[in-house]
């Protein structure tokens, strides 16, 4: 028998666009000989399958079953690739541990902590070879704080909402001058604002993952932006980005990267494919933490796709094994 499951997409956020387009990859790449795949769709208020044929088959919130043509589905687990909330901000993962149902992500518990940039680097921080950026939490946008990032931090900064990962809001500041509107482009994406002083390096992203026990921890990726900093567009509009795979470091570079990582999705406690970025500097080559991702995208031209191949190893068999993970 083969084991039914759920891809989940969808999501409340801008990035939902991203995770239709991850899951459409996914669905592509899943080997049908080991499962039978039913794309679920998820937006405020409006959970459902969809069918071949277009008709909408609501999901019963009770079981997270589906009724199709009268005959009541359930799944044996859930391939979570719904980026932002509620499939990357840990909602998701304990309304599935409450009924009982496995899942390919990470738990609720870590999907929560690493969804807030600020609270990730204070787990992180004591990680021997792991520097973070100076950085402020700032809780409110007011003339108080203003006034805390110009006299406790020095510029430049990077400006971000502290939840999420889209980069959506993010700004670079030079001068104080452009501090304020750039906090209140923050403030206008989240309830939350890090404030960060600007590290010069490198920048990598790299992917991470655990399958049959082992954990693996990918090539990285070194990002060669034409912008000044990898934002939303950045990401996603073609040609904007250089992504090199494997990225350009060292022997050195890269055995001390892939024991801080290692240590890093360790210490919080992942499950599933992570990506985790970072800077190295370009003065001294430490290793900066920037974010961790816990629901990277799955497009064709991914970061975590890039580098699964690079290992040489098939998307179809790196997805078997994030499913076979979790029974």
């Amino acid at each position: 028998m083969k084991k039914k499951i759920a891809l989940v997409t969808g999501g409340f956020t801008g990035e939902s666009v991203i995770s239709i387009k991850s899951a459409a990859v996914v669905e592509k790449h899943i080997d049908r000989d080991k499962y039978d795949v039913f794309k679920i769709l998820i937006y405020p208020g409006d959970w459902y399958y969809e069918s071949p044929s277009g008709e909408k088959h609501p999901v019963d919130l009770n079981d997270f079953s589906i009724l199709v043509d009268g005959e009541k589905i359930t799944f044996d687990g859930v391939f979570n690739i719904l980026h932002g909330s509620p499939g990357e901000d840990g909602k998701l993962a304990g309304y599935f541990d409450m009924i009982g149902l496995p899942y390919t992500t990470c738990d609720a518990m870590t999907s929560a902590i690493t969804m807030n940039k600020g609270y990730t680097k204070a787990i992180v921080d004591d990680i021997p070879e792991l520097n973070v950026a100076k950085s402020l939490q700032l809780f409110a946008n007011s003339p108080a704080n203003t006034q805390r990032v110009k006299d406790e931090l020095s510029m430049p900064l990077f400006i971000k909402p502290n939840n999420g990962g889209s980069s959506i809001g993010m700004s670079k500041v030079k001068t104080e001058e452009e501090l304020q509107e750039a906090l209140d482009k923050a403030f206008a994406e989240d309830k939350q604002v890090l404030v960060e002083e600007f590290v010069s390096g490198r920048e990598f992203s790299i992917g991470i993952y655990t399958a049959k026990g082992v954990t693996t921890v990918l090539p990285a990726t070194e990002i060669v932006s034409s912008k000044e900093y990898f934002d939303f567009e950045a990401k996603y509009t073609a040609g904007v980005t250089e992504e090199i795979t494997p990225g350009r470091m060292n022997e050195e570079e890269v055995e001390r990267v892939r024991r801080i990582v290692a240590k890093a999705y360790e210490k919080l406690n992942c499950k599933g494919a992570v990506r985790i970025d970072y800077f190295l500097e370009h003065e001294t080559g430490k290793f900066f933490f920037i974010e961790i991702n816990t629901v990277p995208g799955q497009t064709e031209t991914s970061l975590i796709s890039q580098q699964v191949r690079a290992i040489g190893k098939e998307v179809k068999e790196f997805y078997t094994e994030l499913i076979e993970e979790m029974f």
